[in-house]
């Protein structure tokens, strides 16, 4: 109980400041929980191993199935599915090698974009919340200097003490909030970049497997116009 008494009596003996990096602490709380379960739990790194099991269905030109089959995956948020989703129906419309490329990075922009989403607002709010700490210490500081100008000389040194021991609670508090945001803006934004990278390669496999077997229309008319001249 004494622990949180004192923390009690130095958020109140904090000032308004105090209330800033609670406030930080509280939005990158949300931030952190939203993020975890967005890049943890709704999506996982298996985007490859999708892709492969896709590959045959490709190849043997069966994209009537691989849309179906897409058409799932994207329907239960993958984006994987979404992505191979566009790329095999530009394949489909015989669009071509830049089309079904275009297609599919459009998918893999938007999805890069979902991935980032928020992180970068944890190092701004630690940063923040370092900077209110200091902040409501030197303000602290200043009271603290002040109420003891003019007081009894036996009674400045407590003053003093105990004015320096509550502002030097703001830093503290700053510090506590900032850390774990700090670290977790690491940990998400490594794990943004890991689903990324897994999800490029496997959008870089299918669009191989499509550009390898599929050709624009207009190619396949003029190579068959061509042949039937010689």
């Amino acid at each position: 109980m004494g622990f949180f008494t004192n923390m009690i009596q130095a958020f109140n003996h904090g000032g308004f400041v105090m209330w800033v990096i609670f406030a930080g602490q509280m939005v990158s709380i949300a931030i952190i929980a939203e993020r975890v379960y967005a890049l943890y739990i709704k999506r996982t790194l298996n985007n490859r191993e999708t892709a492969k099991s896709l590959e045959e269905e490709i190849k043997k030109g069966q994209l009537e199935q691989v849309i179906k089959k897409t058409q799932l995956l994207s329907g239960s948020g993958s984006a994987i599915g979404k992505t191979i989703l566009a790329g095999t129906q530009a394949a489909r419309n015989h669009g071509g090698n830049e089309e079904i490329q275009s297609k599919m990075d459009e998918v893999l922009l938007a999805e890069g974009s979902v991935l980032e989403k928020r992180t970068g607002f944890l190092a701004a709010i630690g940063n923040i919340g370092t900077l209110a700490g200091l902040l409501g210490t030197i303000i602290g500081l200043i009271d603290s200097f002040q109420a003891v100008a003019n007081s009894n000389p036996v009674e400045k040194a407590a003053l003093l003490s105990n004015g320096i021991s509550m502002a030097m609670h703001a830093t503290a508090y700053g510090l506590i909030m900032a850390i774990p945001a700090l670290i977790m803006f690491a940990v998400l934004q490594n794990r943004a970049n890991a689903l990324a990278d897994d999800l490029n390669q496997s959008a870089l496999m299918v669009s191989n497997w499509l550009s390898y077997n599929y050709e624009p229309m207009k190619d396949k008319t003029t190579r068959r116009a061509s042949n039937l001249n010689n």
